[in-house]
């Protein structure tokens, strides 16, 4: 213990239990917690609505956990930390590391600016991204190899660490919260306060009642978005009020009580590497939220329509489940992860839009909103990325809406002015003759849009689009 000031940075960690930045900083003796609000150097990934929603409440929450002595500021973060550092008798800097390739670059020039003793921790990941690697030294670009031969292979990750047992915290001059400004002028983010419960102490009840009550059968339930077979704790985890060591443990206590959640929990802790994967490709490439990973998709012939991107950002495609699931996403900043997957493949492969419209669209509306998660996924739905779905898999928003909502009740849910239709037209309105549509109380095209396209006809352009790009390949 030291008798300096120790600043404890929070960023993408805010809780205190298992934080393993604060715990070794609360060894020292006193310190400075501090919240830094440094978004200009995101550039293009500044942080979109959803997410400075959710960002205002953590972090309303995590002062409150700390006795409302979090000091808020909004600027430089190098420079913001050498002014503290001449302002008060500081030791010590201790932060969890960030992945985002900017972060990496500030952290790096941070640590050999400052003149004072600097030190990061994982916080964030079950495993370093370099330290993942093939025999080669090369890195996995297949999710199954990196999961069963490289992560389950290594070392066991970090085990759990309790909160600080004596915190000693230092509260100065600072900026308040509501300067930062994180919420619009407009109300629309009210909406989301019926949905969601924001900070560590209801990310911790949130993942202790889903071990509980929605674990069971999650392996083929995760894929019904009516169901409740899916834990909702991707904001959570993006915003580190829980660790991924506090999930995969405790996942595995469950497991070990009881063995008939086994095939579930490996399942459910399968989906979680897939986070640690996403973050894996982002390290390894950088440009994954801007560039092709495979780079014959450069080539591709978008077509971008602005009023098709305008009707599937409304949910106005005359598609039940792909309007159902962008409804959803608007309404509650959340999607069903199936669900993405089908409005991903609908925008990039029924209605030829690049995938970058879809992510830009998915990074302001959503409450996850995760740079390594959302451009990978992008990239994999488009098929140009790493371990991608082939492009020629072109999910039908028909079949699976009739398949994995086969009852209707989250598309009913998000489209009521539907609820009064059949299940056999659900999914396809248009094939229902006047008749059934006026006993619903449906006029197509006034209450509910025809489609905007045709699925055999947009199915076949794509695939026709894909095999010239193929040729033009082939040929260069």
């Amino acid at each position: 213990m030291t008798n300096k000031i120790t600043i404890f940075w929070f960023r993408q960690d805010l809780r205190l239990s298992d934080n393993p930045g604060l715990f070794e900083a609360a060894k020292n003796g006193l310190v400075l917690p501090i919240y830094i609000l440094d978004d200009e150097i995101a550039n293009a990934g500044k942080m979109g609505g959803a997410s400075k929603w959710w960002l205002y409440n953590s972090l309303k929450s995590l002062d409150r956990s700390l006795d409302n002595k979090l000091n808020f500021y909004m600027g430089d973060s190098k420079i913001i930390l050498k002014n503290l550092i001449n302002e008060n008798d500081i030791g010590a800097v201790y932060w969890n590391r960030c992945y985002e390739p900017w972060r990496i670059k500030a952290d790096t020039e941070i640590k050999k600016t400052l003149e004072v003793e600097c030190k990061s921790f994982n916080g964030s990941l079950l495993w370093e991204p370099w330290k993942i690697l093939k025999s080669d030294k090369s890195f996995y670009k297949v999710y199954t190899p990196f999961y069963r031969n490289g992560c389950l292979r290594t070392s066991k990750p970090r085990e759990i660490l309790p909160k600080p047992q004596k915190l000693s915290l230092l509260k100065v001059s600072s900026q308040k919260l509501d300067e930062f400004k994180l919420l619009p002028d407009k109300n629309w983010y009210k909406k989301m306060e019926n949905y969601w419960d924001v900070g560590e102490v209801s990310a911790q009840k949130k993942f202790q009642e889903f071990l509980e009550n929605d674990l069971l059968n999650y392996k083929d339930g995760r894929n019904y978005p009516a169901k409740k077979n899916t834990s909702k704790l991707s904001p959570h985890l993006h915003f580190g009020e829980i660790s991924p060591n506090q999930v995969w443990y405790g996942a595995q206590a469950k497991k070990a009580i009881d063995y008939s959640y086994s095939k579930d929990v490996d399942q459910f802790l399968s989906e979680i590497c897939w986070r640690e994967f996403s973050y894996y490709l982002l390290y390894h490439f950088p440009q994954l939220p801007q560039k092709n990973f495979q780079s014959s998709f450069d080539q591709f012939p978008w077509k971008n329509d602005k009023n098709f991107i305008k009707a599937w950002q409304k949910g106005k495609t005359g598609f039940p489940i792909i309007d159902a699931g962008m409804r959803e996403l608007w309404q509650t900043g959340y999607m069903h992860n199936r669900v993405r997957m089908i409005v991903g493949s609908f925008l990039v492969k029924n209605l030829l839009v690049h995938w970058h419209y879809g992510q830009e669209w998915f990074w302001d509306c959503l409450v996850d909103a995760d740079l390594a998660n959302n451009s990978a996924s992008w990239q994999w739905v488009a098929g140009s990325g790493v371990d991608a779905a082939p492009y020629f898999r072109i999910f039908n928003p028909i079949t699976q809406g009739e398949k994995f909502d086969p009852e209707g009740e989250y598309t009913r849910h998000f489209i009521p002015e539907l609820k009064h239709l059949s299940r056999e037209f659900l999914f396809q309105p248009w094939e229902a003759d006047e008749r059934i549509l006026k006993s619903a109380g449906i006029t197509l095209g006034k209450t509910y849009p025809m489609p905007i396209v045709n699925l055999k006809a947009s199915r076949e352009e794509s695939l026709k689009a894909y095999h010239g790009l193929k040729k033009v390949i082939k040929n260069s």
